[in-house]
């Protein structure tokens, strides 16, 4: 089909760019409704913010932490093409999108806040923007993308380099945030805060 001298998308690619851009206004208004801002308290949105814990992390449009949403592309992608093997990949955006988006909104209620608190790095964190959870879905969608098109090796190459990066830069990734989510370790929770 062409437009105005353009190739317009196929309609399945165009139903699901719209679902996907009714789960990413669904996701932010969630979180308005849910009381978070919509950007940082400090009345400005920067790209990226450097601090790994503060009152401005999580805030911005990218941090630190944008990187381990990189990896839930990644990982996402790994699972949705294995368990839906053969789905097109207009179903695993979907798929990939629906759970990014369920877990943004999860991640910033009370219960999952709390219990980040608990551990060293996020001492005082009160949650996400709405720009920041925006930003953090972006991510995901560059590591799904990345998953698409580089080969199976270059996808892990990459997780694993993204962790030791974090590692050392913030004494934190996605599996110490995983780890410490779900079963906090306070000798983890004492060499981050040594940090």
């Amino acid at each position: 089909m062409i437009f105005d001298g353009r190739r317009m998308p196929a309609p399945g690619i165009r139903l699901c760019m719209a679902a996907v851009l009714a789960m990413i206004g669904a996701q932010a208004l969630v979180l308005l409704a849910m009381g978070h801002p919509l950007i940082c308290a400090c009345g400005h949105v920067a790209l990226w913010h450097g601090a790994a814990s503060g009152p401005q992390t999580s805030q911005h449009l990218t941090d630190w932490y944008s990187f381990t949403h990189v990896e839930h592309g990644l990982l996402f992608y790994a699972l949705i093409t294995w368990v839906l093997a053969g789905a097109p990949f207009r179903t695993v955006v979907l798929v990939a999108f629906g759970i990014e988006a369920v877990w943004e909104v999860l991640e910033n209620t009370p219960l999952i806040m709390d219990r980040y608190r608990q551990t060293a790095l996020a001492a005082g964190y009160f949650g996400d923007s709405v720009v920041n959870s925006l930003g953090d879905t972006l991510s995901m969608a560059i590591g799904l993308a990345i998953a698409r098109w580089a080969p199976v090796r270059v996808s892990i190459a990459l997780a694993l380099l993204i962790e030791c990066v974090l590692l050392v830069a913030i004494r934190d990734n996605l599996t110490l945030n995983i780890i410490q989510l779900v079963a906090p370790i306070e000798a983890i929770s004492a060499w981050q805060a040594a940090g």
